[in-house]
């Protein structure tokens, strides 16, 4: 299966400063891929490093088989959404169909002009005076407009009410549907991703930390609680993700392809959220070690 993404020891850095290190992954076609991760973990990097926003400072990245924006067919193929779906305040929206037509070879003038007319905006209003949902769905309409084979979103619904949130995912949905191309959403909200989302990657403090199809990672993917009892009595095959303990009692997310006998482990299914959060909670459990251990 081709990939959209590839990244190999992917690394950027701010001055003395990692926002992205040793980030090794490869996004299949056809996914609307969730990047989830706590605020700073690298999200943002890694898409502009994706669009071509920013060069990297170690290892490489390829999207679609070529470097990123590596010129105007590589360019017309990426389309990209920032966080603050940004649009021209003076321009209308008209104009922004204009622009988007001369700058984009791959346009699709028609599609753009029946969303703009089904989403029940009037073509002569200016951006400016849009509110933030409409702002954010003529974004999403520029870049659906432009008819890529990837289409990168940054948190595009961060700043919205839910109901504007609902409306813009499930625009999404309906053009991924309709049209067949890949996405890449990020987002700290986990029940969004959850909707739309077929393949999941998480990213904590510059390192990706788990990657997959979201059907198989929720597979592969249980809560044990039982007697307490430490890690490294588990079964060899038993990856443990997090653990808490009490005196009596001890709670593990594993991941594991293999079926759990043991008797003594009460099971059960994680939801999605449950699953970012563990390895969230791995990562902070881990640092606290590393912590005491140098005191």
């Amino acid at each position: 299966m081709t990939s959209v993404l590839q990244a190999q020891g992917l690394g950027r850095k701010y001055g003395k400063r990692w926002a992205l290190r040793e980030c090794t992954i490869d996004i299949p076609a056809g996914h609307v891929v969730g990047l989830v991760g706590p605020n700073g973990a690298g999200k943002t990097t890694l898409l502009k490093l994706a669009s071509g926003q920013l060069e990297p400072s170690a290892g490489g990245i390829t999207v679609l088989g070529g470097r990123p924006a590596g010129g105007p067919a590589q360019l017309a193929k990426v389309g990209f959404v920032a966080q603050d779906t940004p649009v021209y305040a003076g321009l209308s929206i008209a104009d922004h169909l204009r622009l988007g037509a001369r700058l984009n070879p791959r346009w699709d003038a028609t599609m753009a002009r029946e969303r703009i007319a089904r989403l029940g905006l009037d073509p002569t209003q200016r951006a400016g005076k849009l509110s933030g949902g409409q702002r954010a769905q003529l974004a999403l309409t520029v870049g659906l407009a432009k008819r890529p084979e990837l289409l990168i979103l940054d948190e595009p619904v961060a700043s919205l009410d839910p109901l504007a949130r609902r409306e813009f995912l499930q625009g999404l949905m309906e053009a991924t549907v309709e049209h067949k191309f890949s996405v890449v959403l990020s987002s700290h909200l986990v029940s969004d991703l959850e909707r739309v989302c077929d393949f999941l990657i998480v990213l904590v403090d510059s390192r990706v930390q788990v990657a997959g199809e979201v059907d198989k990672l929720m597979a592969t993917h249980h809560r044990l609680t039982g007697p307490r009892r430490d890690p490294d009595r588990l079964p060899a095959d038993q990856h443990v993700v997090s653990a808490r303990h009490t005196d009596r009692q001890s709670t593990y997310v594993i991941r594991t392809d293999a079926p759990i006998h043991d008797p003594a482990w009460t099971v059960t299914q994680l939801s999605l959220e449950d699953l970012v959060l563990a390895y969230m909670d791995k990562h902070t459990a881990d640092r606290r070690v590393a912590l005491e251990v140098q005191r």
